[in-house]
């Protein structure tokens, strides 16, 4: 009999059988698709030669992410590629404001009205960004923050609407900029705790960039999948799972699943009935012929930028999609530009580019036409680059990623109290009425995103099930 089976080979699953046979425990993954990857996944998806991740592609959390930085995935082929500024927000007269590494930098970019007001928001908590990092994304409830202080100063900073801490600023440059990282996690901007959603975004970005991975997200998988192996782990891709009986007899079974899938696999009944989904995305990847001819100089050197252009049209874009059920006129979009940082991403001279809109969950429009017309806003030419693209809505999402319900590529709604108790209200998050039976995906604490903490978090769990047994 096995310690342990995960079900899924997603970052999370991967992460927690890594955990797991670091201890010593016999672990085997099973992952339905024909290559490991799950939301970290890179596939040429256009042309030959062209390698795009269908997914995630610049990783502020992931470099950041404590679980990783305890690994030696550097010596099985993880590299952090940065690009001259983690992220721009480009404005219609040609100027833009950036997230830079350097706060002064940042803070610049905002205008003297806000200059001084950004860096007394961040000052606080970026010496300490290690320890605040290791606190909020750690197994709930189970550990002793270790700065109680700054974590306590953190939560009143971050626990109201984002809406409310961007008040403190006079001009729409940093309020645009901030609206744009809270929007990575596809709420409204007004929603419980959104503030802390742009600030850890903002202090990631400031202590270790928002790199890629060299030769794709893949690389990530591929690193912990090869770690896992050598640590006595075994894979097994292109076996899916329907019921626990398809699984070989195992002390403890992780998910990096869905609540849905996991429910009907393991027979939970209407246990995870409240759990909600929420929108989607309408992604477009490009083969182009030259590099994105921004007018703003900053977004040429940027790997991610952020396409607005101000706080309202990026307020209103999310409430369309979130809250009235239909695909923005004008979308907000979050790009990101492979191959500025990773030449080896294109034949010489081409370039990658990926960007997404928010529309509704299952949207089964097409979206490409008011993409590229908010592209040559801020990049005029940018059409005539284009050597090939492939679009991927809802539906197509969803096929792509079972977890992706309704092409909810964050697994589980970033809203209400979701955000912070997910996927359920529960002292005990990761276990289920099962007692064999756990889950370690994005529908669990801390929530989306490519740093494997839920699996981290997830097999701390397992583990002390299985020595308590």
């Amino acid at each position: 009999m096995l310690d342990t089976v995960v079900v899924g080979a997603g970052p999370n699953g991967l992460t927690a059988a890594v955990e797991l046979a670091r201890r010593g425990l016999s672990v085997a993954v099973f992952e339905a698709r024909d290559t490991v990857g799950g939301g970290a996944r890179t596939e040429e998806l256009t042309l030959p030669g062209f390698r795009h991740d269908p997914c995630s592609a610049a990783h502020p959390l992931g470099i950041n992410s404590p679980a990783f930085r305890d690994m030696p995935l550097d010596r099985y082929g993880l590299e952090w590629l940065h690009a001259e500024l983690p992220m721009a927000h480009p404005f219609p007269d040609g100027s833009a404001a950036v997230l830079s590494r350097s706060v002064a930098e940042t803070a610049a970019s905002f205008g003297p009205h806000d200059a001084g007001t950004y860096r007394r928001l961040v000052a606080p908590f970026l010496p300490k960004w290690d320890a605040l990092a290791r606190d909020f994304m750690a197994l709930p409830l189970t550990t002793l923050p270790r700065d109680p202080l700054t974590l306590a100063r953190f939560g009143l900073a971050g626990l109201p609407p984002s809406t409310w801490l961007m008040r403190r600023f006079r001009d729409d440059r940093a309020r645009a900029l901030f609206s744009g990282l809270v929007a990575h996690a596809i709420a409204p901007l007004g929603g419980l705790g959104t503030g802390a959603v742009g600030l850890v975004f903002a202090l990631a970005g400031h202590a270790r960039g928002w790199p890629v991975a060299r030769g794709g997200s893949q690389s990530i998988s591929d690193a912990l999948t090869a770690y896992l192996k050598d640590l006595g782990g075994a894979v097994h891709t292109n076996y899916e799972i329907k019921r626990l009986d398809d699984l070989p007899p195992a002390r403890a079974y992780i998910f990096d699943t869905s609540p849905t899938a996991l429910a009907r696999i393991a027979g939970l009944g209407s246990y995870y009935e409240r759990f909600r989904y929420g929108a989607s995305v309408f992604k477009l990847d490009y083969a182009l012929d030259g590099p994105v001819p921004w007018t703003a100089k900053e977004a040429r050197s940027a790997g991610t930028v952020q396409v607005g252009p101000g706080s309202r049209d990026i307020a209103a874009a999310l409430h369309a999609a979130s809250r009235e059920g239909r695909a923005p006129d004008k979308p907000f979009l979050i790009t990101v530009q492979p191959s500025v940082m990773d030449p080896s991403r294109a034949p010489a001279g081409k370039h990658v580019f990926w960007a997404y809109g928010h529309v509704p969950s299952g949207w089964d429009g097409d979206l490409t036409d008011a993409v590229e017309r908010q592209l040559e806003r801020f990049a005029p030419g940018f059409r005539d680059r284009i050597l090939a693209r492939a679009t991927a809505g809802p539906p197509e999402l969803a096929a792509r990623n079972a977890n992706y319900v309704g092409g909810d590529i964050a697994c589980g709604a970033v809203s209400g109290l979701q955000l912070l108790l997910r996927p359920k209200l529960s002292l005990s998050p990761y276990t289920t009425p099962h007692p064999a039976v756990f889950i370690c995906s994005s529908a669990s604490p801390p929530g989306p995103g490519v740093h494997g903490m839920s699996g981290h978090n997830a097999a701390k769990a397992v583990w002390r099930r299985i020595r308590a047994s």
